[in-house]
């Protein structure tokens, strides 16, 4: 496989991932040389069968072993989260023989990877787990255009969401660093949300704000960083929808507590245009930002739309 590729991983095949490869490969016509998939051509076959819709022909496509008994769209099943794992296991191999340039991932299911025994919280984890060393944590960022929001926590109940001054020192500092090597933004500014309402009115309503993200914020001021905050998400994220609608953002990336808090607002004002990126790591990884869609599987009406930009997203950040 030529080393300059960009690879997109078939995730869940009961999902729409075959379906949403198939159409944004077909729209992006001008990026084939750049493109391999990890799956199984019978996947592919079997869709084109079906549907009349064909990978196109330069695509090469990495060979993963497949039961075409398991074969159900909508259907979770363990044999599908085992062959989502093992694409993804052969991506990061691939990776650490420098053998790519970016990994692409269509949607898997957790629950799917955690009924094949894969005890792993999301597909970040996962790289995280293959790819990171030398103290590296893998990050969430998700990026609409010039509209970013970083996550603190992922995939964590919200009654476990634990936010401490180290926490938000670590993540904002790995952040900017991504922010000048994948985003060429040699002078960030950020914006961080509050975690409780109101940014805690002073300690009336949580005492969070004082006791750990001031002194956070203090500290990374006093290195160089532009931050702001912390602010109620309400109002900064109705601030960020008005910048986003007029072209211009105020923050080059909002910082958000929680998983719901900082993706409500950027899916709701452009979840076609979102993409999920990992960062933190030595090789990027850029993802659509929805789920499997087991609920329209098969019926070959998912919107391919994420996934391009996701697929156009990689190849920006490496070869332009």
């Amino acid at each position: 496989m030529n080393k300059n590729k960009i690879v997109i991983t078939t995730g869940d095949y009961n999902g729409i991932g075959v379906e949403i490869i198939i159409k944004a490969l077909q729209n992006l016509h001008d990026i084939h040389p750049f493109i391999s998939v990890i799956g199984n051509k019978k996947i592919f076959e079997i869709f084109q069968q079906k549907h009349g819709l064909k990978l196109p022909d330069t695509i090469e496509v990495l060979d993963i072993p497949f039961d075409v008994n398991d074969y159900r769209p909508g259907k979770e099943s363990a044999a599908a989260g085992e062959f989502s794992f093992r694409c993804l296991e052969h991506a990061c191999k691939l990776a650490k023989k420098s053998e790519l340039k970016a990994i692409v991932t269509a949607p898997v299911s957790k629950n799917a990877l955690h009924l094949a025994g894969h005890n792993f919280s999301g597909q970040t984890e996962v790289l995280e787990k293959f790819l990171a060393h030398d103290g590296q944590k893998a990050e969430m960022l998700f990026c609409a255009n010039n509209f970013r929001v970083l996550l603190l926590t992922r995939h964590v109940p919200v009654s476990e969401v634990k936010i401490d001054k180290e926490l938000i020192v670590k993540k904002v500092l790995r952040l900017q660093v991504a922010m000048k090597n994948n985003f060429k933004i040699e002078e960030p500014s950020f914006a961080i949300c509050a975690l409780n309402p109101h940014a805690g009115e002073n300690g009336v309503i949580g005492t969070e704000e004082i006791r750990e993200f001031q002194p956070a914020i203090r500290e990374l001021r006093s290195s160089g960083l532009k931050i702001n905050g912390p602010f109620p998400a309400d109002t900064l994220f109705a601030g960020a929808a008005y910048d986003f609608k007029s072209g211009i953002q105020s923050y080059d990336c909002y910082i958000a507590c929680y998983h719901d808090q900082g993706l409500i607002p950027i899916k709701t004002l452009a979840m076609d245009e979102c993409v999920n990126t990992t960062i933190g790591l030595d090789i990027l990884r850029t993802s659509p930002a929805h789920g499997t869609a087991y609920d329209i599987a098969g019926f070959c009406c998912a919107r391919p739309d994420s996934m391009e930009a996701a697929i156009t997203a990689a190849i920006k950040q490496n070869y332009s």
